[in-house]
């Protein structure tokens, strides 16, 4: 047999990935009893029943083929109503809304499609784990700009604007936040896009999170003037605000010429999104809004429970505004995240994610997400005040 020498076998992009930070907490976390999680961003909802019907009712009338590369044009009519009705936006169904795998493969078309090798990339952070790596993987370098607890983790356009170099090229907004659930207004939104114009740089826009927002109302970015608009690709999906993230159904949206750019792409590493999930998705567009109401009103039972009571334990909170997350600093316990965390787990079985999982700016920082029942998260609080009365 022949020797395997010790040559890197792996893409140096691959090799060079750092492993999630969050996943080492709930391997560990897999071996124990009795362990309440605040860390998955998953709701615990049930896909709402007359979704699930609609796609039960897909397959028993055979939609089990492929549809277009571009999705079912029902689909991308329905998702184009549905940005009309909340945000006046319009796009045209037919060339600028392509349905993805879930809004992360929406992620990875965008960056694969528009970046060549070392571009340059602004991402405001704390941010969702996976954007820094997906820019990697496109080629391109993710330029990281921190937001301050004192800005409510909001991005101050001023410190993208001082980010920005010849090689810059995108500028990724992610609102409402995963992890800290802050929501940005419409005149940080605004002075982004005024940024974007000047420089000429593409913006995407994750906002996967955007029905679920608490006495604030979401911005969309593409939504702030026309020429936001033509340069920004919206980015969005089924699996937050309508509890569906084992369907794998998402969306982007965008000038035809770069949604044509994803769809080349999409094309030819998935063929189209899942059938059924698209007819399930077109249900949700058509009749989701009093379930997505629904489990925003007990979200915001949760978030209050859980930010008045991090906040009574001396582990100073920030009043989230979106998504369902809190993000406490935990450093009135003498340790830092990664301990914080792992000594939660091990002495009291809770589950939370290090701030630092998340990029700079959320070190001295946990992820705590409330999208589980009322009752666990009133005995996480209970054997949290028993933690911090040791360690606080």
């Amino acid at each position: 047999m022949q020797e395997v020498t010790n040559v890197q076998r792996l893409s140096n992009r691959v090799a060079g990935l750092k492993p999630s930070g969050i996943r080492k907490f709930f391997d560990i976390a897999a071996t124990m009893k009795d362990v309440i999680s605040l860390g998955i961003g998953e709701p615990d909802f049930t896909t709402p029943k007359p979704i699930l019907e609609a796609g039960i009712r897909s397959l028993q009338e055979g939609n089990t083929h492929y549809t277009s590369n571009w999705g079912t044009l029902e689909l991308r009519q329905a998702i184009s109503n549905n940005l009309q009705r909340l945000y006046q936006l319009q796009y045209d169904p037919t060339n600028e809304i392509v349905a993805t795998v879930g809004g992360s493969e929406a992620l990875y078309l965008a960056f694969t499609a528009i970046l060549n090798e070392g571009d340059e990339v602004i991402i405001p952070t704390p941010c969702f784990v996976s954007y820094q790596a997906e820019v990697i993987l496109a080629g391109g370098v993710p330029v990281e700009v921190v937001c301050r607890k004192e800005n409510q983790f909001v991005v101050d356009p001023d410190d993208i604007r001082k980010a920005i170099t010849p090689r810059t090229k995108m500028i990724l907004v992610g609102y409402p936040s995963n992890p800290t659930g802050a929501v940005a207004t419409r005149e940080t939104m605004t002075e982004i896009a005024k940024i974007a114009e000047e420089f000429n740089l593409i913006v995407v826009t994750d906002e996967l999170y955007d029905r679920l927002v608490y006495g604030f109302q979401h911005v969309s970015f593409p939504s702030v003037s026309e020429s936001a608009k033509q340069r920004t690709i919206l980015i969005n999906g089924f699996s937050k605000s309508y509890a569906m993230t084992g369907w794998r159904i998402g969306y982007a949206c965008g000038p035809a010429d770069l949604i044509q750019g994803l769809v080349r792409i999409h094309q030819y590493s998935v063929m189209s999104a899942p059938t059924t999930a698209q007819d399930a998705g077109l249900a949700a567009l058509q009749i989701g809004d009093p379930h997505i109401e629904e489990m925003r009103l007990e979200y915001d039972r949760r978030r209050q429970l859980l930010v008045t009571g991090l906040n009574r334990l001396g582990l100073s909170t920030f009043e989230p505004r979106g998504a369902f997350y809190a993000f406490p600093d935990i450093r009135s316990s003498g340790m830092d995240d990664e301990t914080f965390a792992e000594t939660l787990l091990r002495e009291e079985h809770v589950a939370v994610v290090p701030g630092s999982a998340f990029g700079p700016g959320g070190e001295g920082f946990t992820r705590m997400c409330y999208a589980t029942e009322y009752s666990k998260i009133e005995e996480a609080l209970h054997r949290m005040e028993k933690f911090m009365s040791r360690h606080g």
